[in-house]
């Protein structure tokens, strides 16, 4: 429920929006760094999260050392948080970010504004529409994604359909699969636009370990049925047009950063992650302003955007303290030819004493490419290579880059990120 602080005018040290993973971590890293007043601001009724809808493990193990249900997962970051000293206010959904740390915040008691000298966005991803993706066919009853499933079946104790499909073949969808499978539900298929399943090995291996017939390749043209869904359409690889009988549909995956906030208000977003702008630091074109979780990119696990969080909550807590660097050489990160995005999207480059730039920021620039492609990763600036790499992979796969490399001289430019395919 909501504190009784939460009124107009009030003032804290750090609002953070979002009481997910990375939000809560970061609050709870900000309390531990001895930050006096740190606020999360969530929309739902519940702090938690996605993982408060997965009644399913695994979760924990950066966190806790062991492995859990979602559920319990969500409950301890809260009971976490709380015990360092975090306020938590639900149902507080910040409908405005201004210049300066002013928010204006939607409450039960009616639209408030508050102010904070350093604020934390991270209000996660979600899951394309089927309007997104362009998929044709009736408008009928029985279609959601994956978040929506988890919604109903473990917190609403229902069973929306007994046999769907499940479009997609990222992570998300191997947990549509454990989450049918805990309601009774019997997916038929699962069906992947591209030529092999998006996840990690072995997690091809999971739909027909559990009856679903597999599907790569495989585009799905329509959606039938009068009132309910009856059955798709698809189009197979070498063009064979094939009817699936199903009485729903799951579309999983393809997610996007809810980034509502940052481009309806003052924040630069970049158009390859569809997230704020930030430097290795996590910090916006607002210094005021940080970002962390999947807000920064689509789309990481429950544990890694926890970390994301611990981190930003420990770079916020240095900014306030004056130890962040505020000027020096910028080198900008462009994506190009096969690279979908880059993050972050700016690089600080202040020179320390022992004239090496400041590397207490990400480890990592973090890409992913557009397509399945093996060739060779390569980071230009205007003199020539920095970096290269040979790589193999596919567009849901993460690729790290020493953010060292990329830094290495307090030179201000640009490098730009691209794949030379193999012949």
């Amino acid at each position: 429920m909501t504190e009784h602080f939460l009124r107009q005018g009030a003032e804290t040290d750090v609002a953070v929006i979002g009481g997910g993973p990375a939000g809560l971590a970061a609050a709870t890293a900000l309390k531990k760094a001895g930050i006096g007043r740190v606020v999360v601001l969530e929309r739902e009724t519940e702090a938690g999260g996605i993982p408060r809808h997965c009644g399913h493990p695994p979760f924990g193990m950066r966190e806790f050392s062991r492995i859990l249900r979602g559920p319990v997962y969500a409950a301890r970051l809260v009971q976490r948080a709380r015990e360092a000293g975090v306020d938590i206010h639900t149902m507080a959904s910040v409908a405005a970010l201004h210049s300066g740390g002013n928010l204006l915040v939607s409450t039960p008691q009616g639209l408030l504004e508050m102010s904070a000298r350093r604020i934390i966005h991270a209000t996660g991803v979600r899951e394309k529409p089927r309007s997104a993706r362009l998929i044709g066919g009736a408008r009928v009853a029985g279609i959601c994604n994956t978040g929506a499933l988890q919604s109903m079946v473990y917190l609403k104790h229902m069973r929306p359909f007994r046999r769907p499909v499940i479009i997609g073949s990222e992570l998300v969808a191997m947990s549509a699969i454990m989450t049918c499978h805990h309601a009774g539900i019997r997916p038929v298929a699962m069906i992947e636009s591209e030529g092999k399943v998006l996840a990690r090995w072995p997690s091809g291996l999971f739909p027909p370990l559990n009856g679903i017939r597999l599907m790569t390749g495989t585009q799905i043209i329509s959606i039938e049925g009068r009132k309910h869904v009856t059955g798709v359409r698809v189009m197979r690889a070498g063009g064979t047009i094939e009817e699936i009988s199903c009485d729903g549909v799951v579309l999983s995956g393809r997610f996007t950063p809810e980034s509502t906030l940052a481009r309806s208000g003052h924040l630069g977003v970049d158009p390859g992650t569809g997230g704020p702008v930030v430097d290795q630091w996590g910090r916006c074109s607002d210094p005021a302003v940080f970002a962390t979780g999947n807000l920064l990119r689509p789309v990481e696990t429950a544990g890694w955007s926890w970390q994301e969080g611990k981190k930003c909550g420990e770079w916020v807590a240095r900014d306030l303290a004056g130890d962040l660097p505020q000027d020096g050489p910028m080198v900008s990160l462009e994506a190009g030819n096969g690279i979908k995005y880059v993050m972050p999207q700016q690089i600080r480059l202040p020179v320390n004493a022992s004239g090496t730039a400041d590397s207490s920021g990400m480890d990592q620039v973090q890409l992913r490419v557009l397509k399945s492609i093996s060739g060779e990763l390569v980071a230009r600036n205007e003199k020539g290579v920095v970096w290269r790499k040979k790589v193999r992979t596919h567009p849901e796969r993460r690729l790290l880059v020493p953010l060292r490399e990329i830094a290495s001289s307090p030179a201000a430019g640009t490098v730009r990120f691209s794949i030379q395919e193999a012949s």
